[in-house]
């Protein structure tokens, strides 16, 4: 049995995250193709697992970066549905008063300090935090998520190498869903496994079935108790798929419906749910109410996003220091 679906407690709470985010992702998927929501988005149904064993493995007071695909990990630290449905409705009662939209929501107060648009973008990030909580004598640790495309980034190997001189509490978790965009991982690196590239900079790497929460969450248990005790990054590879394409313009071209569909199969919250049966922990009763009050909750968090109000039509509403843009336009300094 695995070590989640052993408690009632512990299986409901990773059931209840991973159906919120598929809801959530079904709910935002449905709304822009009727023509509701602005810009792009970049789902994650079927990459559930790995955004939910990751931040189970984390204290309230850790902190994530996350990406443009991002909104599972928000999910899973803790964030308020209504507000992240408000700011991709453009709504001024969102995470970023309407502003930012799906690819820019972040909440400090969940220890999220935010997705981001830019592939690699959130690693220098956590390792910002990490040296501050390393400097502040912390033991907080932060976790940065991002993709396989962001690895052939600059700021990958220069955060990652830092990290690792430095000692830094920090774990670095690739959810490998085999596609930058549209090329697929192999033709970009020699390397097998994104986790192998650990060896380089003198951390450990593992690589583990990102399909499987509850093998995600014992890597990253084990990543963090590592950094907090000191003793430096790791590199965390979850192997998973994304079944959706790149973005809501991705006419998936690039891979076969056959592809797709054996994926599809490997399902991660039917193959939870499918162990915490055999282990009977919960009941199928049991299930139908966590898939039923994740249903409601985003159906309640479409309902608190719409009928939000618009955004300030004030520039300077969302301006970080409007003193010095007053100054720079030949106005008065407040």
């Amino acid at each position: 049995m695995t070590t989640l679906a052993k408690s009632a407690d512990d299986a409901r709470r990773v059931l209840a995250t991973m159906w919120t985010i598929r809801r959530f992702e079904e709910a935002v998927d449905e709304m822009f193709a009727r023509g509701l929501l602005y810009g792009t988005m970049h789902l994650s149904i079927g990459q559930e697992a790995s955004a939910t064993g990751a931040c189970l493995a984390l204290r309230d007071d850790d902190v994530i970066t996350s990406t443009h695909r991002g909104h599972g990990h928000c999910i899973a630290k803790g964030a308020d549905l209504g507000r992240m449905m408000a700011e991709l409705l453009a709504r001024d009662n969102g995470y970023c008063r309407g502003r930012g939209g799906s690819m820019h929501i972040a909440d400090v107060t969940k220890g999220n300090l935010g997705a981001n648009g830019i592939v690699a973008g959130g690693i220098p990030i956590a390792v910002g935090a990490a040296l501050a909580h390393k400097l502040q004598g912390s033991d907080k640790v932060a976790l940065s998520f991002f993709g396989d495309g962001a690895t052939s980034e600059g700021a990958f190997h220069e955060s990652v190498n830092l990290a690792a001189i430095w000692d830094l509490p920090v774990v670095f978790v690739c959810e490998n869903n085999h596609y930058g965009m549209s090329m697929s991982v192999t033709e970009v690196s020699r390397l097998e496994r994104v986790a192998e590239r650990a060896a380089g900079y003198g951390i450990p790497g593992v690589t583990v079935d990102g399909n499987d929460v509850d093998a995600v969450h014992k890597a990253a248990a084990e990543a963090v108790a590592h950094a907090r005790s000191g003793q430096g990054p790791t590199l965390v590879e979850a192997v998973t798929y994304r079944w959706k394409g790149h973005s809501k313009s991705d006419q998936n071209l690039y891979r076969t419906r056959e592809e797709i569909d054996s994926w599809r199969a490997r399902d991660p919250i039917e193959r939870f749910e499918q162990v915490v049966l055999k282990a009977k922990t919960l009941s199928e009763d049991e299930l139908k109410q966590v898939r039923d009050q994740a249903r409601d909750a985003v159906r309640d968090a479409v309902r608190a996003g719409q009928t939000g109000p618009p955004p300030s039509p004030d520039l300077l509403a969302g301006v970080y220091a409007p003193s010095e843009v007053d100054a720079l336009s030949g106005g008065e300094a407040r």
